[in-house]
């Protein structure tokens, strides 16, 4: 199964934990990274995320999710697709995604992706015809059911 990540799920563990719906996502997170470096699961990702993730002001955060890309990453979007990428991004953002949002699912379109997972509220409310937005807890939940039956 294939999944990509966007930018706010690679942060959730630095959003306050005192929150419990953060807190879950953050556990969450956590053990699909598991899943990711154990090879249960394939991770994509993009020029879109990499660019993302280099505008972090946080220094420790962004090196740590850089290094995780680089040692899991199995399918890549490079800016040499920037073009389409950003043709199919408007047809996205015509139904009220936001602009970095619609490069994320077009990223993950492109790429086959089965799941694209995020923690933004906004995000999970558009539907896409070939890749699944979910919360990584209701993925985790998901995973289970299928392991359990």
């Amino acid at each position: 199964m294939k999944i990509y990540l966007d930018n706010c799920c690679y942060n959730r563990p630095y959003d306050d934990q005192d929150n419990l719906p953060v807190s879950l996502e953050t556990q969450a997170k956590l053990y699909i990274q598991s899943l990711i470096k154990h090879k249960r699961l394939v991770l994509a990702s993009s020029f879109v995320l990499d660019y993302e993730n280099s505008c972090n002001p946080y220094f420790d955060r962004k090196i740590t999710v850089s290094e995780f890309l680089r040692d899991n990453v199995s399918d890549y979007v490079g800016s040499d697709c920037a073009e389409i990428i950003l043709n199919n991004a408007k047809r996205i953002m015509a139904t009220g995604v936001k602009m970095k949002d619609s490069c994320h699912i077009a990223c993950a379109e492109m790429m086959n992706c089965d799941y694209l997972l995020t923690t933004d509220k906004r995000m999970l409310k558009y539907k896409s015809v070939s890749v699944k937005l979910i919360n990584p807890l209701d993925f985790v939940n998901l995973l289970n059911s299928n392991d359990n039956e």
